[in-house]
């Protein structure tokens, strides 16, 4: 597994063990919501992963970025789908987001670098 790849998977892991530790019923509840709206349902996971990198683009998160990166790719997307997916991001979120369509390259590019 790539370095960057793995940095991002082991502070996620670590980060959202200790964040859970803290019984919060709203943090729990958001963390479960969030776990089922990318359950498979009316539209497939690979659907609702890109639908995900979009909005994360536009919203200019890079860790939801790179999440999402993750687990698109891990749901099959290619680098052409992804590549069109964040084409749309950038359209319409505009040119700031242009410096996170690099990094989500990068992030891609070290997720196939591990395969």
């Amino acid at each position: 597994m790539s370095q960057k790849v793995q940095e991002f998977n082991d502070y996620r892991a670590k980060m959202n063990d200790k964040i859970l530790a803290s019984n919060n019923k709203i943090i729990k509840r958001i963390f479960n919501l969030d776990t089922n709206a990318y359950a498979e349902g009316h539209l497939p996971v690979k659907t609702k992963e890109l639908l995900g990198l979009v909005a994360s683009a536009v919203l200019r998160c890079d860790d939801c970025i790179a999440y999402h990166l993750k687990t698109a790719y891990e749901n099959g997307v290619t680098k052409e789908e992804m590549m069109e997916t964040m084409s749309i991001a950038t359209l319409v979120g505009g040119t700031i987001v242009i410096p996170h369509l690099r990094r989500a390259v990068a992030f891609w590019e070290a997720l196939e670098d591990e395969a």
